[in-house]
């Protein structure tokens, strides 16, 4: 190794601190969707101790009790405006409908002496018939939202003021109601210590967050408010859709009415009055994004808490009601500030703290200079390789032979190609997958099983049929982000009991961000075994660098697993005395490997994806290096790993490299990614490649094929 570049690696506090310091925990929180919701419920805990010093009777039971009567009234409204705002509305309407809904209960309960219990229905018909009105204006007419409810609000603001001069003292002029019962649980009752409003309030939060998260009507509100024309085109009903969330809206004021009704008994023309900036508040500070198309009822809910907790305390300590409005005007003007520029720069964010370079040290790289006694020592045996499948496929990865000596390669559009043998001059479509097909291996029945990029573990009977084995394994239990998922299955292989162990390079980044990964140099690749006794997926090992071909050693206890930006191949143990560990196996490869299959020798074959070369070595000792790199230079013009050489070697139980097959500079094969040797021949696969290659390999077991090595006999 060179003076200089020795001089430039890390010393201990740096090796110590990308070793110890999970920085990348950080981009991974900022990722999550409840990222929104932290910041209103950490405002939420200092609002709390702010109380707790200026206003200790803040915390009374009474007045909790008062608060909660209240909250849940107001909880009622913000869950209706959440489902407008997220369905991409407004609904500045909700204090007046709240307004007239209470007229209407109180006439009903004193007035025309309606049961207590028939009066909510009739109520929530009556806030469902004003929502209506709006949704026919926004939904169907599709005038301005804003405007509309404006117009709303004034027309029935005007007629609770019309009702309540003329009306307010008739109704009120008796105060014997059909249920009193059941009228004064509902106004002072209460179910385990909490009030029956909050009550009734948190079962309706429940059921809006299954509706929302869990069923069809409720994906179609979130994606009409991100996106109306999409969803439009998508097939969604973007009108009736939008009518249904001012209808939701309006029913859930209606049911808020019914219970501060109970309440108070007060019909007056101030009832509701500036109850929408209240709800509004609540709603935007909780985190619901007025653009629409993003937020949660949860959110929705804690925003409520804050505001009606704030406007409570205020009052409390003797702030007339003018002056805590115009905090709530400046709270709300807040929220707005920060939903539009977080909308507007959190993929920015985002982007520059998810990406987070660690330290690789790579040792010097062995030489490849042709001539040279290194085993690495470059050739041009692969120069003169014969073309199978040239102008039928597209970038196979991956191919295996079955036991009738056909040939299977995927093709970049989804499909599974079979070249009949010897000559592989005929073909035919297979199968179609659906997603890109990497790896690929036989199975003792015939079978075809296949890792597909973004899709997971498949399996292809010989009836043609495409069944999913493993989409999911188990989750790790600190994992900041969701790692159940398979996120890019790479390569797989299958031991004798029938487990099938298949890699996934990495769980931060879908296929398309295989060069971030490779830039970060984290141990975010895993390896998976799919039992198909009970179907489950659980991960076996951890923390492998971009894990990539997975081979059964000839021992049956033991697999291979290359982990290709580490220019490394680990041995894990599937059986055995060792059952469960797992050591580097061979290390400071001169190039990134990439699958890895059996020989007839007893050897192994791995290709060499691409070379390695001095200035991406160095640049991996240097994270901070790469991470301006990422964040100020075009991905164009990024130092990445070389990837323009083809080159496939050879080694044996011992990890000693015993040969080594060159393209040559102008070949045909100038990436490979997979080999398979079958009686006496060797085949190459390549990821950007436009066809299968072919050498001779005279010294082999002409007889030797991949399927009997592992089943031994035809199935």
């Amino acid at each position: 190794m060179s003076d200089t570049y020795s001089n430039d690696r890390p010393g201990t506090w740096t090796r110590l601190r990308y070793r110890l310091i999970p920085d990348h925990a950080i981009g991974e929180i900022l990722s999550k969707p409840w990222i929104d919701t932290a910041i209103p419920v950490l405002f939420l805990l200092m609002l709390a101790g702010f109380f707790s010093v200026v206003s200790p009777e803040f915390f009374l039971p009474a007045n909790l009790n008062n608060l909660s009567r209240i909250l849940g009234e107001n909880m009622l409204l913000a869950i209706g405006l959440a489902i407008v705002v997220i369905g991409g509305g407004i609904d500045l309407s909700v204090g007046s409908i709240f307004a007239l809904c209470n007229f209407v209960a109180l006439a009903l309960i004193f007035h025309f002496q309606v049961h207590v219990a028939l009066v909510f229905p009739l109520v929530v018909l009556c806030g469902a018939l004003c929502g209506a009105f709006n949704g026919l204006l926004i939904g169907y007419l599709r005038l301005r939202a804003f405007l509309s409810t404006l117009v709303t609000l004034i027309i029935i603001r005007a007629i609770v003021e019309i009702l309540a001069l003329n009306y307010a003292s008739t109704i009120m002029s008796s105060y014997d109601a059909n249920g009193w019962d059941l009228l004064d649980f509902v106004a002072d009752g209460s179910v385990f210590g909490l009030p029956s409003s909050f009550i009734f309030a948190l079962i309706v939060a429940v059921i809006a967050h299954i509706f929302m998260t869990r069923m069809r009507m409720g994906w179609h509100i979130l994606a009409v408010g991100g996106a109306r024309r999409s969803a439009f085109n998508v097939g969604i009903k973007v009108r009736f859709t939008v009518f249904m969330t001012y209808v939701i809206s309006g029913a859930l004021a209606g049911a808020a009415a019914y219970f501060y009704a109970a309440r108070l008994n007060a019909a007056g023309n101030q009832t509701g009055l500036g109850l929408e900036l209240i709800v509004i508040t609540g709603v935007v500070l909780g985190g619901v994004s007025l653009g629409g198309g993003r937020g949660s009822i949860t959110k929705a809910m804690i925003g409520t808490i804050i505001v009606v907790s704030i406007v409570n305390g205020l009052l409390r300590l003797g702030l007339a009601s003018g002056g805590s409005t115009a905090i709530l005007g400046i709270i709300l003007l807040l929220a707005v500030v920060v939903d539009i520029r977080w909308n507007k720069n959190r993929l920015k964010v985002l982007n520059r703290a998810y990406v987070s370079p660690t330290l690789v040290e790579m040792d010097e790289m062995p030489s490849i200079e042709e001539g040279s006694t290194s085993p690495y020592a470059r050739n041009a045996a692969l120069k003169d390789a014969r073309p199978i499948g040239l102008g039928v496929l597209d970038g196979p990865e991956d191919m295996v032979l079955d036991d009738e000596g056909n040939l299977f390669a995927g093709s970049r559009e989804g499909d599974i190609f079979r070249f009949f043998g010897p000559d592989f001059t005929r073909h035919e479509l297979y199968a179609h997958i659906g997603g890109r097909p990497l790896g690929v291996q036989v199975d003792r029945d015939g079978s075809i099983v296949v890792c597909v990029a973004g899709m997971g573990l498949y399996r292809v009977t010989k009836e043609r049929e495409v069944v999913p084995l493993s989409v999911r394994t188990n989750r790790s239990f600190f994992s900041v982000l969701d790692d159940s998922r398979v996120r890019m299955a790479d390569d797989l292989d299958i031991a004798p009991d029938g487990r099938i162990f298949f890699s996934d390079p990495t769980t931060r980044y879908e296929i398309s961000g295989w060069l971030t990964d490779a830039l970060e140099g984290r141990g975010n690749g895993r390896l998976l075994c799919y039992d198909p006794k009970d179907g489950r997926t659980k991960t076996v090992l951890k923390n492998l660098v971009f894990a990539n071909g997975i081979c059964l050693m000839n021992d049956g206890d033991s697999v291979l697993v290359a982990e290709t930006w580490a220019a490394r191949i680990r041995r894990y143990w599937i059986s055995g005395p060792k059952a469960g560990q797992d050591e580097v196996f061979l290390d400071n490869l001169p190039g990134y490997p990439d699958n890895i299959n059996r020989a007839s020798d007893g050897t192994y074959w791995a290709a060499l994806v691409g070379v390695r070369s001095p200035s991406f070595d160095l640049a991996l000792n240097m994270p901070k290096f790469r991470k301006r790199m990422i964040s100020r230079v075009a991905p164009d013009n990024w130092i990445m790993p070389n990837s323009n050489h083809g080159c496939v070697i050879k080694f044996d139980d011992d990890a000693k490299i015993v040969g080594s097959l060159w393209d040559s500079p102008d070949g045909s094969h100038p990436q490979v990614t997979s080999i398979r040797e079958h009686k006496g021949k060797l085949y190459l696969g390549g990821v950007f490649n436009n066809r299968v290659g072919e050498i001779d390999l005279p010294d082999a077991d002409q007889e030797w094929t991949g399927y009997t090595s592992y089943w031994g006999t035809k199935a």
